[in-house]
């Protein structure tokens, strides 16, 4: 798989610590809802520091998007998220994994799990519901520490819907004034607003390691098949 070079076309603050780095790939072709690419960054010195990140537009978007969140003590982030600027360029190598994707061809319910940034694939699976018009019903379960921790905010509540639903769950505030609720994705949560075992949704469970294994086995508890969970998890890096 070769490197490719993506012009950066925007940047889009999400957060106070995160950003969307919105490329235009001349080469790209074409990617799956779920997949990510390598990114990798040259110093003058030869030197170069390369991360993961997921891709969080749907397949056929005019231009890839890439949402980084930035750790101040990380060689990639920091560059991506206060450095970068419209009209330069990024190597990149992808897409990656076939696994972890969702391509909408059939009408079994979706049930997407996030904790943190590991939402961003599954925006990706959003938005492609969303461009397919698919009446699949799809659910994302979305977890943050707090309301300035959600990342596509606004997007999130317009792509709500007839057959999309978002529930917001914070773990370290209380909502106030908005549609969000407190505690964490438990297997309370899980039989509240999934689907029953019966109903075979596809299970989609993307975050921090521990998340990803709390979530997983409340599933597979609660009597889901464990090959309709599928799973991605991320750890530290350096960012």
């Amino acid at each position: 798989m070769r490197w490719l070079v993506g012009t950066v076309a925007e940047t889009i603050p999400e957060t106070p610590e995160a950003v969307t780095v919105r490329l235009d790939v001349p080469d790209w072709p074409g990617h799956r809802a779920g997949q990510h690419v390598d990114i990798r960054l040259t110093a003058e010195d030869g030197y170069t520091a390369g991360r993961p990140y997921s891709i969080a537009s749907a397949p056929g978007a005019d231009r890839l998007d890439l949402t980084v969140v930035r750790f101040e003590d990380g060689e990639v982030s920091p560059y991506l998220t206060t450095v970068l600027d419209v009209g330069d360029e990024l190597e990149l190598r992808g897409p990656i994994g076939g696994y972890f994707v969702w391509d909408g061809d059939d009408t079994r319910p979706v049930l997407l799990l996030g904790g943190g940034s590991g939402v961003v694939p599954l925006m990706a699976m959003l938005r492609h519901h969303a461009a397919l018009k698919s009446e699949a019903a799809m659910h994302l379960v979305y977890s943050v520490r707090t309301t300035r921790d959600v990342l596509y905010a606004s997007e999130l509540e317009a792509l709500a819907g007839p057959h999309r639903a978002v529930t917001i769950t914070l773990t370290r505030e209380a909502p106030s004034g908005w549609g969000g609720r407190v505690g964490r994705i438990d297997r309370h949560l899980l039989r509240e607003v999934g689907w029953p075992p019966a109903a075979r949704p596809r299970c989609y469970v993307c975050g921090p390691t521990p998340f990803v294994e709390a979530v997983a086995t409340a599933l597979t508890e609660l009597g889901h098949d464990a090959h309709d969970v599928r799973t991605e998890r991320f750890g530290p890096t350096g960012g």
